[in-house]
């Protein structure tokens, strides 16, 4: 008789769940010696040389790509860029009290921001494309979204860094987080006179930095690597105190700085339900709106067209900002005939408006067209290689009288699927043998560089 098992109990099998996750989810499995890590991160940090050239050129590129609206040049340009060295090198610093190397990466990121922002400026001052493209203007406001990517790419580039074994994850971190294409919108902001674009660039920029560098010093203390040994106690307090206060003026802030970033994006979203909704008149139309968010008293601005909206209606709407809370809130409609309403503005938003809505149905139908061209292209080639292959058919076959080649599809039934072979058609003034048939097939097999041919001759 086998023993009876024991059944385990609920604790142990919990304790189970528990050991099998911590065992999946162990960051100090594979784990380069925290020493090579703090060393592959320093040499990071000091732009000179090489790296402040290769910083320049890198900005060039993806000025460039902000100015003609590539995203494939910008991201380019993303993974030339060594700016990622001094933000890390900044968060492992505070992680591990290294004042010295606190200041060096401060220093360095203080000198790459400059040239960035000075090789940016320099080439939109003498760029003849002025206008501000939509990957530029991407670039002049953080979202949310903005910091968590900021957040958990950075957590990805410390936790890659760390390992025996590097992977391309850094590079990628430069990529989703997009620390260059900021600095270049803000030299397209001091290029331009536009300041508005400049501080919101370098706020993008900002975030960005901050949360790579807190992502880096959360991992770095998680991890507990070691910490940098003083022979004099008072140096030591001396150093943790200007870290520790390095450290609060720089999350506190940017916490406060991303609070308001969630708040302004719940906003929008809030108003774009209310003007949705609000606004679904069938003899009105929105032609243009503008959305400026403060904490205290924002404000929506709508240009209207077509049948006006009579003052009691406008009292209703107003009233409802409140259900969808937008609490200090202010509404301001401009309807046609309005006195102060300038006509001229009024006209350009509607063209803009009319091109907006437009613009994807012409790229559409352009990129119908350069279909079609492309299709009469290969027509015309196809028919040109027919003749051409019909007369030299007719030097080697004197019979032949007429002559077409094609490219046809055919059902497979029985194994449900697709072929393509090629299909051509001969006829001669005498019914040709057995093995003239066959060369005629094996000459076309060669001349086409067909694998199949099916040939029909009559």
């Amino acid at each position: 008789m086998g023993e009876n098992k024991k059944p385990i109990s609920l604790r142990n099998r919990i304790l189970m769940i528990l050991i099998f996750f911590k065992d999946r989810f162990d960051l100090h499995e594979g784990k380069e010696d925290e020493l090579e890590t703090i060393d592959y991160i320093k040499k990071n940090v000091e732009f000179k040389g090489a790296n402040l050239w290769i910083l320049i050129f890198a900005i060039f590129v993806a000025s460039v790509g902000l100015n003609v609206n590539s995203t494939a040049v910008i991201i380019g340009a993303m993974l030339i860029s060594p700016l990622m060295g001094p933000i890390m090198g900044i968060g492992l610093a505070a992680g591990i009290n290294d004042f010295e190397l606190l200041k060096k990466s401060m220093k360095n990121l203080g000198i790459a921001v400059l040239i960035s922002i000075l090789t940016s400026t320099i080439y939109f001052s003498f760029t003849p494309l002025d206008d501000a493209q939509s990957e530029l203007l991407a670039r002049t406001e953080p979202t949310i979204w903005d910091v968590l990517i900021a957040l958990f790419g950075g957590l990805a580039g410390i936790v890659a860094g760390s390992r025996k074994e590097k992977s391309n994850a850094i590079p990628g971190v430069a990529i989703a987080t997009a620390l260059m294409p900021p600095l270049c919108t803000a030299g397209y902001g001091l290029a331009t006179g536009n300041l508005y674009y400049f501080f919101g660039a370098f706020y993008l920029f900002f975030i960005n930095s901050v949360f790579i560098s807190l992502s880096t010093y959360l991992i770095v203390r998680f991890m507990k690597f070691p910490k940098k040994e003083f022979m004099d106690r008072k140096r030591e307090k001396t150093v943790r105190s200007y870290i520790t206060l390095f450290t609060l003026l720089t999350i506190i802030p940017s916490v406060y700085l991303a609070y308001n970033i969630v708040k302004r994006t719940f906003w929008e979203k809030s108003v774009k339900q209310f003007i949705s909704t609000e606004f679904d008149l069938p003899r009105t139309q929105i032609i243009a709106s503008t959305l400026l968010y403060d904490s205290d008293s924002s404000v929506i601005e709508i240009s209207l067209i077509g049948e006006r909206i009579e003052e009691e209606e406008i009292i209703r709407i107003k009233k409802r900002l409140d259900a969808f809370k937008l609490t200090n809130t202010h509404l301001y409609l401009k309807q046609s005939g309005d006195s102060g309403t300038d006509m001229n503005l009024l006209r350009s938003d509607i063209l803009k408006d009319l091109y907006e809505r437009n613009e994807l149905l012409i790229q559409d139908k352009d990129q119908k067209i350069n279909l079609l061209e492309r299709e009469l292209s290969e027509y015309s080639r196809s028919s040109n290689q027919v003749v051409d292959l019909a007369k030299e058919a007719k030097i080697h076959y004197p019979n032949l009288e007429n002559f077409t080649v094609n490219r046809a599809i055919m059902a497979n039934l029985k194994e449900d699927r697709q072929d393509t072979l090629l299909l051509a058609f001969a006829k001669f003034k005498q019914t040709p043998s057995k093995q003239e048939k066959q060369r005629f097939e094996q000459w076309l097999k060669i001349r086409t560089k067909a694998d199949t041919v099916s040939l029909i001759i009559q």
